[in-house]
């Protein structure tokens, strides 16, 4: 463990039994900086960069009408592990139990990069021919992002990926099946429905609302091994 991180513990999961946390905006301000530190979360925004980069040179590119559709989910998708990745804790459960901030960081921490992720996807396709457009984009980032959340809190937030990766390949398939009928319809599958679709719309928000509340309640399931 890094003094950085060592500093983060002691700040974020400060016990019941210690003194009052100092509230002044500057203390509130270190703590949130120690804790994007433990999170990994500079890594995350850079990593949220570079899939909206690589969106944007890729959408320069010809592609025919299953590229055109399915591209922009594999970077929706890299997009939404990336903001699932910082749920992982290096301290593991006794930060878990003790945090006092812990909720309010987490939900701050994904509220942010899910915006962050949403607006530089959204600016990548800015003049481009982005199937789907802004709404496709939100939609499926924040249904996968939320799939992601939900592993992190079931699983554990190291292999948090599975959600979003194992998403894409039915969200793939279903976009696949506009051409090949039958066309899987069900909104659950939101991928595969148009960007207006209210029902599709609806079944993202869910799986988003419910990863999210899971997150910032529970916290992922990380257990961290203590040295012998």
């Amino acid at each position: 463990m890094t003094t950085g991180e060592t500093h983060a513990v002691r700040a974020v999961a400060a016990g019941p039994g210690a003194p009052q946390p100092n509230r002044s905006p500057g203390a509130i301000v270190r703590l949130a900086r120690l804790y994007a530190a433990s999170r990994r979360i500079p890594a995350a925004v850079t990593a949220i960069a570079a899939c909206a980069l690589g969106l944007r040179l890729a959408l320069t590119a010809h592609w025919d009408s299953y590229g055109a559709l399915q591209l922009p989910l594999v970077f929706e998708t890299a997009a939404a592990t990336a903001i699932t990745a910082t749920a992982a804790s290096p301290f593991g459960e006794p930060e878990r139990l003790t945090g006092r901030w812990l909720p309010y960081l987490r939900l701050a921490a994904t509220l942010a990069l899910t915006a962050v992720a949403a607006g530089a996807l959204a600016a990548a396709g800015t003049g481009t021919h982005l199937a789907g457009g802004t709404l496709d984009v939100l939609r499926n980032l924040a249904g996968i992002t939320g799939l992601g959340l939900l592993c992190a809190a079931a699983i554990s937030g190291g292999l948090a990926w599975i959600g979003p990766v194992a998403y894409l390949i039915p969200g793939l398939y279903a976009l696949y099946t506009q051409w090949h009928h039958p066309a899987l319809t069900t909104p659950w599958l939101w991928p595969g429905r148009p960007p207006h679709d209210l029902g599709a719309a609806i079944c993202a928000g869910l799986v988003f609302a419910a990863g999210v509340a899971a997150i910032t309640v529970r916290g992922a399931r990380d257990v961290v091994s203590e040295p012998a």
